[in-house]
């Protein structure tokens, strides 16, 4: 066989390298895509699992009732928990406690002021 021809085994051998070259950029390819997509997949969820508030709240200026877009009134805890993930416990602030029973304010203060001591 003269020198200037190529061997047959040299571009068989050459084709399975790039065979094998492109196989595996393709594998790689597939598994960065399958990784994208559940990347995706999970900040999809993450965004449906965020509430926002946001804009200008109709809110009474007495009872602090709350309108929502379809015009019902609703209670500020009742609002907030359907629109965010905040959840609300209750108390009484000295002002009011004073305000609803003045009589019983200064040993409920006094008393609530030991608790926390």
């Amino acid at each position: 066989m003269p020198e200037d021809e190529p061997c047959v085994n040299d571009e068989a051998s050459e084709d399975s390298r790039w065979h094998e070259e492109i196989s595996s950029l393709m594998n790689e390819l597939i598994a960065t895509k399958r990784d994208l997509q559940q990347k995706t997949m999970e900040l999809q969820d993450a965004l449906s699992q965020v509430k926002l508030l946001s804009g200008y709240l109709p809110i009474c200026a007495s009872c602090k009732k709350i309108r929502d877009d379809k015009g019902y009134w609703q209670a500020v805890e009742s609002y907030i928990s359907s629109h965010s993930e905040a959840m609300f416990s209750h108390g009484i602030c000295p002002d009011c406690v004073r305000k609803l029973y003045p009589d019983l304010a200064d040993d409920i203060l006094t008393e609530k002021s030991d608790l926390v001591h």
